[in-house]
């Protein structure tokens, strides 16, 4: 039968039929796109909706319920993609020590204290003999077993560590290199052929956007999964550990996803499977506070491994705070709201430039105020540190500072700092 012979009523019903076989082709095209595109700057369902044509800004009771539906089917398929891919990447760490040693270094807590979980209840009586006492997470970066870990989760130099895949296959773990200031520590495990994860750009994080959060939850659930958004950034705080230690991590993720004892180590995800963080501390003293370092502050600890064998950093030689409009006008700073003003400490010992040190060959004095690093402006968000990591030992850099009045521009030969 030719298509001229068919009722009108039956054709007009074929191409309706047609034509909404080809809008579902289109979205499903299109949604599968999206997620396979990588995109990792763009917001998934408005990189969806734009390609579809769909008013991805529509929102009140005149929004059709049918695109919220989409909007769940999207994430929710992104969120199950994610995890199915990047689970096989993450791994959990046991610590086993000599109980004796355990309970010897074991010190006071803090609000951030008891990172990870540990299997040997404080109150139990020193033992002798090796055993388990706590466990961790971390995740694999390159396919020949270099892992990403916190710190804090193999801090002690005389314990032994042991990774677990996805699969249940153990390695033993060797600590290449411990970083004091970023509570990141890099491990080595002898294998091949492994599954690796991929970092995302934490500087380009929104507040609000989804993240997952995976790891070795309370240190017995593997690849435990959680889910929630970026709550805060760029937060400073000051975390404990088990021995008592604390130290101040700054540029926090803050994330409402459930970040337990165990988690420590452990991936943040975006929903494009990149790591933008590394989960290190969860607050005893509120639900659902849970903090990751970004991970762009962690690339450079990485590479240095890789070319060093151990952490190598630029050091410069000085003492500073961030100048903010309250603490220009507090010490009669006209102009100047913004850089790194030279100060010494709160004791004769802490000096504000450090004898001999690059700073001090160049010429940088109390008082001076480093105002920009090779062109970039040293402010609150791109503090002193953050601009100078980006450097290695034996490098120049090009600063402009303000001295007694006027401005003027120095050239400085970076270090290593010891």
């Amino acid at each position: 039968m030719s298509f001229k012979n068919i009722p009108q009523p039956i054709r007009n019903a074929l191409i309706i039929t047609a034509l909404v076989s080809v809008i579902a082709g289109g979205l499903v095209g299109g949604v599968s796109g999206a997620l396979l595109a990588g995109y990792a700057n763009d917001n998934l369902w408005s990189y969806v909706s734009n390609s579809l044509g769909i008013d991805s800004g529509s929102s009140g009771s005149g929004q059709n319920s049918s695109d919220n539906s989409s909007k769940i089917v999207v994430e929710d398929s992104a969120t199950t993609q994610v995890v199915e891919q990047s689970s096989k990447a993450v791994v959990s760490i046991i610590i086993t020590q000599d109980l004796s040693d355990y309970y010897n270094q074991t010190g006071p807590g803090s609000p951030f204290d008891n990172f990870f979980f540990f299997g040997t209840p404080f109150y139990s009586p020193p033992q002798s003999g090796k055993q388990e006492v706590g466990g961790g997470s971390g995740f694999i970066i390159t396919t020949d077993g270099m892992i990403v870990t916190n710190r804090h989760v193999v801090e002690r130099e005389n314990a032994e560590y042991t990774v677990v895949l996805n699969d249940g296959t153990q390695y033993t773990a060797k600590v290449l290199a411990r970083d004091d200031m970023n509570d990141i520590a890099i491990l080595k495990i002898d294998a091949d052929n492994l599954p690796i994860l991929d970092f995302g750009d934490s500087d380009q994080i929104k507040i609000g956007q989804t993240v997952i959060a995976i790891g070795n939850s309370l240190g017995q659930f593997q690849n435990t999964v959680t889910k929630g958004v970026v709550s805060g950034i760029n937060r400073r705080i000051v975390a404990g550990d088990s021995s008592g230690m604390s130290e101040e991590i700054e540029e926090a993720i803050q994330t409402d996803a459930a970040i337990n004892p165990g988690n420590s180590g452990g991936p943040l995800l975006d929903l494009f499977g990149k790591v933008i963080g590394v989960n290190t501390a969860v607050s005893q003293e509120g639900q659902l506070i849970g903090f990751a370092i970004p991970i762009n502050s962690v690339k450079s600890v990485i590479e240095s491994v890789r070319e060093y064998g151990r952490i190598v950093r630029p050091f410069l030689g000085v003492r500073y705070i961030l100048l903010n409009e309250e603490i220009a006008k507090a010490n009669d700073i006209i102009d100047i709201d913004y850089g790194a003003l030279i100060v010494r400490g709160e004791t004769r010992m802490d000096l504000a430039v450090v004898p001999g040190s690059p700073a001090d060959k160049a010429g940088l004095v109390e008082n001076d105020i480093i105002l920009e690093v090779n062109g970039e402006k040293v402010t609150q968000e791109n503090n002193l540190a953050k601009l100078l990591a980006k450097y290695k030992p034996n490098e120049i850099v090009r600063l402009k500072i303000y001295h007694k009045g006027e401005e003027k521009e120095v050239e400085a030969l970076l270090s290593e700092k010891k």
